[in-house]
């Protein structure tokens, strides 16, 4: 499949501004073929006015998954095209890069399943009772419907899962939402392959073209002119705390202001508590440098923080295994030049206020990035708050406590984050309940004797975070949650039966689980 460097708005290609950019190959930093046109304001309107008009919020949930599940089989059919520029323009493995497909083709599939199960739209029924005293009880019945048009932004460090047909589209979709994603703008080539092949999919399913869209652009503006639109009705992002706050601080100074779901940076700390410290020092020491340094540290699940028990010659031996392993991982290539010189000064700050255990093996070729491993004492931490700020790559920092409570207080110190790991024995985690508690507090996710790197996909998981790990801590951007970002609560009083929602209707023809009058049925 050729690349026309074109955006697809309700189907149809456009190219109306003359600004252009292009992809470049990470690992030889070279620009890649194909230019790429920057989005115009006007066809950020036309995208966005296309998915108003659509009333995709009109299709039936069978509808929806049939959409899902050809989207699904669209990407597959891309084969070895789709593996190829990706891998080009990320400077991914083959291997990942199929891996992150196989994931972004099963949530797609997943979120079909629900809507195929229906019940996600929390029907809730009580019945009028006109005998109630001192006042009738009237007929009243709720449940979620979709928020309209839904601006996504893709992200740099999965440009699949995370991207064009990544979580946040999948999910809004999912909810009856239209979507206009901003692809990102390192990986155009693969943002447009995946585009084509959802729009083809949207074509083969029969609905309106304006349910999806897709824009370019390598500047900020485009993502600014989505955002501003007065009849965009929610955003999905991933990516830096930066690029999130500036998008939510623009949602919010709208004359109508609209929801943000933000998923912005995150150091994810890690506590090694006593018993574990010294039983599993080692084991653990490999487990985190392998970790930290995963697809060369870019995963907003990097444990960038690691508290370690007031145990001194543990603690020591610890830092010594992590230094001889951290200094044997070699340089490898970052997804762009803008992460790997962020990195760079990053780790310069870091080695202006820390002592460095290990760095390391470098390359000169691409833009490689080198793993680091600092140490400062507990306290340091408590000091200085911007040891707490992402250095997003193979980098982390070891803390060590010269006593329990100072092990909490770096605990109660912490901003929010995307994860917490307690690694410790049955009875440190006895010992340890408080912090356990503590950390439930900060984080969306707590964890015990495993890393935070991967996410599982499912009903359960929760991938978010108290600010500034996210703008909105009470969603989800992975897991079948995350499809209630895109919805809203409905209330129908004393509406005749047959104009009912089928979900509301008394028959429950959809024969979904409901809340009728105060107890779940079906």
């Amino acid at each position: 499949m050729k690349l026309t460097g074109l955006h697809y708005i309700a189907g149809q290609p456009s190219a109306s501004g003359s600004r252009t950019f292009t992809a470049t190959d990470p690992a030889t930093a070279t620009a890649l073929p194909t230019a790429f046109h920057e989005a115009t304001d006007q066809e950020v309107d036309a995208a966005v006015q296309a998915a108003a008009a659509a009333e995709y919020h009109r299709a039936t949930a069978a509808q929806r998954a049939a959409l899902l599940d050809t989207i699904a089989t669209q990407l597959l059919d891309l084969g070895e095209t789709l593996v190829e520029r990706c891998r080009a323009e990320t400077g991914l493995p083959a291997g990942r890069i199929q891996g992150e497909r196989g994931r972004t083709v099963n949530q797609l599939r997943l979120f079909s399943a629900v809507l195929r199960e229906g019940s996600w739209v929390d029907a809730r029924i009580d019945r009028a009772d006109p005998d109630r005293e001192p006042t009738p009880q009237p007929d009243i019945r709720s449940m979620l419907q979709p928020l309209g048009p839904v601006g996504v932004f893709g992200a740099g460090n999965f440009p699949l899962a995370f991207s064009v047909a990544g979580g946040d589209t999948a999910s809004a979709l999912a909810g009856g939402c239209p979507v206009i994603v901003k692809g990102h703008p390192s990986h155009p080539g693969t943002s447009e392959l995946v585009g084509r092949a959802i729009v083809a999919a949207v074509a083969a399913c029969g609905l309106p073209a304006g349910t999806f869209s897709l824009l370019q652009g390598q500047g900020h503006e485009v993502g600014q002119a989505l955002v501003r639109h007065p009849l965009l009705a929610a955003v999905g992002f991933t990516g830096s705390y930066r690029g999130g706050k500036a998008l939510f601080d623009a949602a919010n100074q709208r004359p109508r202001p609209i929801p943000v779901y933000a998923e912005m940076g995150s150091t994810n700390p890690v506590f090694i508590l006593p018993e574990a410290l010294r039983e599993r020092g080692a084991a653990i020491a490999e487990g985190l440098t392998q970790s930290v340094t995963l697809g060369v540290g870019q995963f907003c699940t990097n444990p960038g923080l690691v508290f370690l028990a007031p145990e001194a010659a543990a603690a020591g031996t610890f830092r010594d295994a992590v230094a001889r392993q951290f200094a044997a991982v070699e340089a490898d290539t970052m997804l762009n030049d803008g992460i790997a010189v962020a990195y760079a000064a990053g780790v310069e700050r870091l080695q202006s206020e820390l002592t460095l255990l290990a760095k390391g093996r470098e390359r000169d070729t691409g833009y490689a990035g080198t793993a680091y491993v600092f140490h400062a004492p507990a306290r340091r931490f408590l000091e200085n708050e911007r040891l707490e700020e992402e250095v997003f790559g193979p980098a982390t920092i070891t803390l060590t406590a010269e006593t329990r409570e100072e092990l909490l207080d770096g605990a109660r110190r912490l901003g929010g984050h995307l994860t917490a790991t307690v690694f410790g024995t049955e009875a440190d985690l006895r010992d340890h309940a408080d912090l356990l508690a503590i950390l439930a507090q900060k984080a969306g996710r707590v964890i015990v004797n495993n890393f935070p790197t991967g996410v599982e996909v499912g009903h359960a998981m929760v991938h978010g975070g108290p600010f500034p790990a996210t703008t909105d801590s009470r969603s989800t951007s992975v897991g079948t949650r995350a499809i209630a970002r895109f919805a809203r609560p409905v209330c129908y009083q004393n509406f005749p039966d047959w104009l009912l929602p089928a979900a509301l209707q008394e028959a429950n023809p959809l024969g979904i689980r409901r809340l009728v009058d105060g107890t779940w049925t079906g």
